[in-house]
Formats: structure tokens, sequence, C-alpha cells
């Protein structure tokens, strides 16, 4: 997912001051990752979070996703739209900050 001009035009934030974009853009991957991570963690043993921890290829990582946790792909793509539903909602807030 890509957390750019774009994505902030989708989600109505379009007029949000420049000097808060990237800001926001990088909570907004950062929180993601964080809410994503979690969600997937749930469920794995400590020997998976570690097994998990120690790849740092990212096809590997996915790889290793699809054969211990083949439902991750849900899981991102819920949690994203969930996180899109947030920002719509408090929209004016975000804005206004």
């Amino acid at each position: 997912m890509q957390f750019d001009d774009k994505f902030l035009q989708e989600m109505g934030l379009q007029a949000m001051p420049e000097d808060q974009k990237q800001r926001f853009l990088n909570f907004v991957q950062e929180e993601l990752e964080v809410r994503i991570g979690e969600r997937i963690s749930k469920g794995l043993t400590e020997v998976q979070l570690n097994e998990f921890d120690m790849i740092t290829d990212p096809s590997e990582a996915a790889k290793w996703l699809e054969k211990n946790r083949p439902d991750y792909r849900e899981i991102v793509n819920r949690t994203i739209e969930e996180m899109k539903e947030e920002i719509r909602a408090n929209r004016a807030k975000i804005i206004g900050a």
C-alpha cells in the first residue's frame, strides 16, 4: 500500500497543511505495521515468532507467512480497511489538528 498524496485524497485529507502530511503518512504506516503485527502474531507460538523475527528478506517473510499464517493477507486487508474507516470518521479532527 502506498502512503502518499493519492492516499490523502482518497481519505479526503488533501486540505491537510503541507507540513503535516508526511508526519501523518508516517504515523499511518507505523500504526498499521503495529496493528497488523499484533494481529498476525496472535495464534503463533513463541518459537514461530522468534523464527519470523530472524527473517530479513521480504519475499522469505511472505513465504513464511503463507505457510504459518495463511490468513495473513486477509488480516492485512481487514486492518487497512479498518484504519481507512477510522481516518474517514475522524477526518475533521485530523485536518483541524
